[in-house]
């Protein structure tokens, strides 16, 4: 039922011999909207678009990269090669420190990701060596374009502007880190196979009792009783594949830093196999280290 205008005769008021053409005297009166449902739960404004001192979102890739600027590092990382783990004794404290040994295995700036050509500022940085036999035709005519030798492993590493892209060709040594700075660490986790929910999901499992045969460790029911019928919600936690995803273990520590064989000890350990690869670069939790590297301030 359509709502009712206000009064019983709404447009009867308007005389019929006036001047004001009769088109634009209902269109006035009809255009005044007195009446609606007030929402119960109105709008409220979202509290990362609006506020004193912060910019409105936009889709444009211009603000994306104006939003990320303050959480983008300013200089590249460098691939690592993760060698194991050992402890260091404090003599002051006769404190066991954990760490992980990190090896920098001919880390070279293969190429350059440009917000001109792809959008945003990039170094793509390459590890280890690899016979040209072993490569692609397309990367080995990529890696000959840029004058390097063919890479095991390549990984770009976002940049905050052109200021951090080294020249193609250049190589980061362990110097590039400093003692005491801390860096974000990011490997691929070992992987463990297919595992059940109790193992993968830390599950309770079934009742050892009460009528329980050959379920103890099963999921159970997985579709009904979710509020939305009888089927199985996305993201459901079930068995399947565990590990073998990427981690990013913040703010670790440099504790030594050996150029000549290339060696870089961190603090505490890192997700991933032995001899995995492992990108490490400035923290963006910390302040920004000031490193001059090789007769320049970066």
């Amino acid at each position: 039922m359509p709502p009712r205008l206000p009064g019983k005769h709404a447009l009867l008021s308007i005389p019929i011999c006036s001047s004001i053409p009769r088109r634009a005297a209902v269109d006035n009166v009809l255009t005044k909207r007195c009446f609606g449902i007030k929402p119960l739960y109105p709008h409220k404004p979202n509290r990362f678009n609006q506020g004193p001192g912060v910019p409105i979102l936009a889709s444009s890739p211009a603000a994306a990269l104006e939003r990320k600027a303050a959480t983008l590092p300013l200089r590249t990382g460098a691939l690592a090669i993760k060698k194991g783990m050992t402890a260091i004794f404090d003599p002051e404290t006769g404190e066991r420190i954990p760490c992980t040994i990190l090896q920098l295995d001919r880390v070279q700036v293969v190429a350059h990701k440009t917000r001109k050509e792809h959008g945003y500022w990039a170094v793509a940085v390459g590890c280890g060596w690899k016979h040209e036999r072993a490569v692609t035709r397309p990367m080995l005519g990529h890696f000959a374009a840029q004058g390097v030798a063919p890479k095991r492993h390549v990984s770009e590493f976002r940049v905050k502007d052109e200021i951090g892209l080294l020249p193609v060709g250049e190589e980061i040594t362990a110097d590039w880190f400093q003692e005491g700075q801390y860096v974000d660490a990011r490997a691929n986790s070992r992987g463990m196979g297919f595992a059940g929910v109790m193992k993968r999901h830390g599950f309770h499992g079934q009742d050892r009792s009460h009528g329980v045969s050959l379920a103890h460790r099963s999921l159970g029911s997985s579709g009904p009783g979710q509020g939305g019928g009888s089927r199985v919600y996305p993201g459901k936690k079930m068995a399947g594949n565990m590990g073998n995803q990427q981690v990013t273990t913040q703010n670790v520590k440099v504790l030594k830093v050996d150029v000549e064989k290339g060696i870089v000890v961190v603090r505490g350990n890192i997700a991933g196999p032995q001899d995995c690869v492992v990108k490490i670069q400035d923290a963006i939790k910390k302040p920004w280290p000031t490193i001059a590297y090789k007769g320049r301030e970066l």
